[in-house]
């Protein structure tokens, strides 16, 4: 039995606690809203972030997070991508470097361009990626919470520390494959949001199963072509962080990303539509980095391109439509010589 903290218990940390709890580990959950931890305490249940759920007495939950750590030997970071940053400062004279870090946020930061890897070996003052695994795949926690077969991909560059976090997680439902390739994994996890958005501006405005096929294929061959530039292997982009959980998060109605780019198609303003839901849609803030990103390494991603014009200024979804089709004629795969 391990001591293991989740910080963040939105619907994914408190999902991965659950596991956690699963497998014989003592849990501590915590949360930065007070009231948030008053509630699950009272309801055991997760009434705001996921509902329906029972949540075992002897799981912790605690807003204080020198709390939360104390005795740790093992932190899960299930914050979302944007918060990461300030909450691993906030926590770094208490987690010790010998500690193995899960990182369970998807997203690429705002500004600095950085996986959430890179985000944590810099906040926590660990030398590339040293103990730190990032936990990725086709799993949504409504899902994993019941119980329903998932799998994931625990991955780092030491394969030690990807077999540790597997040992954590691993049970009879959710399994666990290992990987050398955080950066093709994180890349995956984070860029298949912003397509998850176009699918959903396909599925507001009508059109159909053709429409869907054609934007997971070319939008895996996007993420593909940068992740390969930024440093992913080609491979890992066909596995369960980058096909699996496109496929995923593009047809589920459990898709927060989904929902995102359905309510655009309706003709509501992105502010309305992030005013009104309670969790995080990462593929909004991901959807900036992606244009920096195509533009720092000169890299075409005519679909994120077009889901950045749609987002932040105003296109019309149909005309976004009509200039993805009326693009330049091109071969499907580049020409090899």
């Amino acid at each position: 039995m391990a001591r293991v903290t989740v910080l963040g218990a939105g619907s994914w940390g408190t999902t991965l606690g659950l596991v956690l709890h699963d497998n014989g580990h003592a849990v501590t959950m915590w949360e930065f809203d007070p009231e948030q931890v008053r509630a699950v305490l009272r309801d055991h249940e997760n009434r705001k972030f996921l509902p329906g759920v029972s949540i075992p007495s002897s799981i912790a939950f605690t807003n204080a997070i020198g709390d939360a750590l104390a005795g740790a030997q093992t932190v899960i970071i299930a914050v979302p991508s944007h918060v990461v940053r300030e909450t691993s400062t906030s926590a770094r004279e208490i987690i010790p470097p010998e500690l193995l870090v899960v990182n369970a946020a998807k997203g690429i930061e705002n500004g600095t361009l950085m996986r959430m890897s890179q985000v944590l070996s810099e906040s926590l003052q660990r030398r590339d990626g040293q103990r730190i695994v990032s936990l990725v795949g086709p799993s949504h926690a409504e899902e994993v919470s019941r119980r329903l077969p998932t799998t994931v991909v625990s991955a780092a560059l030491v394969e030690a520390d990807a077999v540790e976090a597997r040992e954590l997680f691993m049970t009879d439902y959710l399994r666990v494959y290992t990987n050398n390739d955080p950066t093709g994994v994180e890349l995956g996890g984070s860029l298949k949001n912003v397509i998850a958005i176009a699918a959903g501006i396909c599925d507001g405005l009508g059109y159909g199963d053709n429409t869907k096929g054609a934007l997971l294929t070319r939008g895996l061959a996007e993420i593909t072509r940068l992740g390969v530039v930024m440093g992913g292997k080609p491979e890992t982009f066909a596995g369960l962080s980058g096909m699996g959980d496109l496929i995923t998060t593009c047809i589920s109605t459990h898709s927060r990303n989904r929902h995102v780019g359905e309510e655009i198609a309706a003709g509501k303003s992105l502010d309305e539509v992030l005013g009104s839901m309670v969790m995080v849609a990462e593929g909004v803030r991901t959807t900036r980095s992606a244009h920096e990103l195509s533009l720092k390494y000169g890299v075409e991603l005519p679909i994120s391109e077009q889901m950045n014009l749609v987002l932040f200024e105003n296109k019309h979804p149909d005309e976004a439509i009509r200039d993805l089709m009326m693009r330049e004629p091109k071969r499907e795969t580049a020409a090899r010589h």
